[in-house]
């Protein structure tokens, strides 16, 4: 049985201490980063009033919301799209190296018009309800389009009248393509021809589907973040949480001892089981995410530091170090519980109400408070059962106990 204890103790912390040691640095950089670490690009817009358009609340939030439709659908890291002010909205692209194209995207008013042989527009953009890239069984790219029911009966009554006609597609003025009607198309879709990269048509397509913009908008500011910037701001958070856990390491050492030593352990496990989750998520690190990290890791000691003093007062009340460590663990369960939850509650208020680099913080906090539950309540328990087990530590000192009214602990 003490063989078996020490084997399974043994086993347990050479493992955690081999993986923290060679998977660390590897699961920190395979996460995704943020703007803030891999640089990137930073846009201003600015609204601008015109006589059948003036900038108000509504239309900058409309604004707003077909600027993240867009970005979103360029598939980039955690873009940051919020307002400034009353006309301007800040924009930030993680990991984008050629802002014009990114500006050229974003600043599109995507005005689509359907016209006719004598000019006529027949319909606009209001009647589109979506448009996707797609490639033919010939490999030739285009772009499908499917209209609301008004657009649907509007583009079935243009196509009978103007049969053996041409029928302009335009884009902002440009004319994209004008293909003949041969018949009257009934079915709510269509299709752009032409001979355009997969890309360019996956570009016409976001166009398509993000509406126009209710207001002009211009580029303001247009700043790039450049690798040695997200390089050093890496540099100073590995620095900052190097110091932390290692601060965190050595007060534990220094007042609980062999507990402490146990609970280093399992914040070793700690961190690697949140790093990996967050890979896991596909979730993007940032700077706030990773004070987050750092705050998480203090609440997870937090929990082992309440675990061991009820430790110590069982111990103190005569109780055998086995008995002391069951009712310490239940005594501090509903402590631990209760301020996990709250904590948790207030990440989430921040994920759903917060945006950007908040919603990355509350991401971190969050997940820390679930990791921190498991490897303080389960694995720091189960690591110090084993070594009680192991039944080669009988002073009450080497758990952090300096201070009792007996000298020994009670036998088992």
């Amino acid at each position: 049985m003490k063989r078996n204890c020490f084997l399974k103790l043994a086993a347990t912390v050479l493992t955690v201490i081999v993986a923290f040691i060679f998977l660390i640095k590897p699961l920190a950089y395979s996460i995704r980063q943020g703007l803030d670490l891999q640089g990137g690009t930073h846009i201003v817009l600015q609204g601008i009033s015109t006589p059948n358009a003036p900038v108000n609340d509504d239309a900058m939030n409309r604004v707003q919301k077909i600027m993240e439709n867009r970005v979103n659908a360029m598939g980039l890291t955690e873009p940051i799209i919020q307002r400034e002010g009353k006309d301007r909205i800040i924009v930030e692209l993680p990991g984008v190296k050629d802002p014009d194209k990114a500006i050229a995207i974003l600043g599109k008013t995507a005005l689509l018009q359907f016209k006719t042989e004598d000019g006529q527009t027949v319909l606009t953009g209001k009647d589109l309800k979506d448009a996707r890239e797609e490639t033919d069984q010939q490999g030739q790219n285009l772009v499908s389009l499917q209209f609301t029911d008004a657009g649907a009966k509007k583009f079935a009554e243009v196509t009978a009248d103007n049969v053996g006609r041409t029928i302009s597609i335009v884009l902002d003025g440009k004319v994209l393509t004008a293909p003949r009607v041969n018949e009257a198309i009934t079915g709510g879709k269509a299709v752009i021809t032409g001979n355009r990269s997969l890309e360019e048509a996956h570009n016409l397509a976001l166009l398509l589907r993000s509406g126009a913009l209710p207001v002009k908008v211009e580029v303001m500011e247009v700043r790039t973040i450049g690798p040695t910037l997200g390089q050093d701001s890496k540099v100073k958070s590995e620095f900052a949480f190097t110091i932390g856990v290692g601060a965190v390491v050595c007060f534990m050492l220094l007042f609980y001892r062999v507990s402490g030593f146990i609970a280093d352990i399992s914040l070793m496990a700690y961190v690697l089981i949140l790093l990996a989750a967050l890979k896991f998520l596909n979730a993007t690190l940032t700077l706030p995410g990773i004070a987050g990290i750092i705050l998480s890791v203090g609440m997870a000691v937090d929990a082992n530091v309440l675990i061991f003093e009820h430790f110590k007062e069982e111990i103190r009340l005569g109780k055998t170090l086995r008995s002391a460590m069951h009712s310490g663990f239940k005594r501090a369960f509903v402590t631990i519980f209760d301020s996990n939850i709250t904590t948790f509650i207030a990440a989430a208020v921040l994920f759903f109400f917060g945006t950007g680099p908040i919603r990355g913080f509350a991401i971190t906090l969050g997940l820390g408070v679930l990791v921190s539950m498991f490897t303080a309540i389960t694995m720091t328990q189960y690591m110090l059962k084993w070594l009680i087990g192991a039944d080669f530590i009988h002073n009450p000192k080497l758990f952090g106990a300096s201070l009792f009214s007996a000298e020994k602990v009670a036998k088992e």
